[in-house]
């Protein structure tokens, strides 16, 4: 049985696991490697995507404009995209 990987580790950065996940992806779209580490891969995947899934939302919600209102009152709100 093939050895499963760990699930990234808080020290892993975003870009860390990007990489791994953009090489996973590459393999299983080639079709190299037999059904087996397929699946491992696919798993290794999916706990990387969930991962940078994460660390996006985490990044998201620090993300903040500085709003300086008629009284002259500054606020934080979320970041718009739009």
């Amino acid at each position: 049985m093939a050895k499963t990987q760990e699930k990234p580790a808080e020290s892993t950065t975003f870009e860390q696991a990007l990489k791994e996940l953009e090489a996973i992806v590459r393999k299983l779209e080639s079709g190299a490697g037999d059904l087996e580490a397929s699946i491992n891969d696919y798993v290794r995947g999916t706990e990387l995507k969930e991962f940078c899934e994460k660390k996006l939302e985490a990044a998201r919600l620090k993300v903040q404009s500085i709003i300086k209102t008629a009284d002259g009152n500054v606020t934080l709100q979320p970041f718009d995209t739009k």
